[in-house]
């Protein structure tokens, strides 16, 4: 028998289907390739977050295939997908969760350009306006870490508290974004592959320009805060 209040039983549920439908993003973006990634989103009024389970194919996921742990990344038994193992990244999210409180969702991918800025432990400079946007400047590089415990997680909160970027990427790994929920770190995962391919192109082709700070502060601001706001009536 469940424990959770009605209103947390239904932002679970919620919380499984948005997770389960977001994995579509990443496949529809080319970011993932076979299992690889995941993506993981915070249950809202509760010490809880939705996981994909590991090694099951992108197409068979289902709200229900969706694992449910406590911020310890333990598997909260009886519950759906609770039969299954979750994300070998599971500890990893939760270490984001307990330390940015802030953050709703989380995803990793191996997407290709970013991940070989990650094999050169290489961050990626802001040099075009809708990275200066998207991430304040440029996406910083995170510790070398093993898979498994929360090693990972512990470089991502490192690297990005206090840090514009809602993307880091882990040195000779690959990409994680964070994000106000899972389809904001979503959001990031797939602009963040987007800057890393069109900046490696631009070094193919010559030095790139660099933007002022200032100019990067502005724009960040500006599509932050204004970018999509509906003006004010008199």
């Amino acid at each position: 028998m469940s424990a959770n209040t009605p209103g947390v039983e239904a932002a679970i549920e919620c919380i499984r289907a948005d997770v389960a439908r977001l994995h579509a993003q990443l496949t529809r973006y080319e970011l993932v390739i076979w299992t690889g990634g995941n993506i993981s989103g915070r249950v809202p009024g509760a010490d809880l977050f939705v996981i994909k389970p590991s090694g099951v194919e992108y197409e068979d996921l289902t709200p229900d295939t969706m694992i449910l742990c406590d911020l310890d990344g333990n598997v909260v038994a009886g519950t759906p997908g609770s039969d299954r193992s979750p994300s070998s990244d599971t500890a990893a999210h939760a270490y984001v969760y307990r330390n940015m409180p802030h953050i709703g969702g989380v995803v990793h991918t191996h997407s290709t350009y970013a991940t070989a800025w990650a094999a050169r432990g290489a961050a990626i400079p802001c040099v075009i306006t809708g990275m200066a946007d998207e991430f304040g400047g440029e996406i910083p590089v995170g510790p070398f870490a093993i898979i498994g415990d929360d090693s990972i997680g512990r470089g991502i909160v490192q690297t990005l508290s206090g840090h514009r970027s809602r993307a880091v990427l882990m040195q000779n790994h690959g990409v994680f974004t964070i994000g106000k929920d899972a389809k904001d770190a979503v959001k990031a995962a797939v602009m963040c592959e987007d800057v890393a391919r069109t900046i490696h192109i631009a070094l193919q082709l010559g030095k790139p320009i660099p933007i002022p700070q200032d100019k990067i502060d502005a724009l960040f601001d500006r599509y932050q805060n204004v970018y999509g706001q509906k003006p004010k009536e008199n």
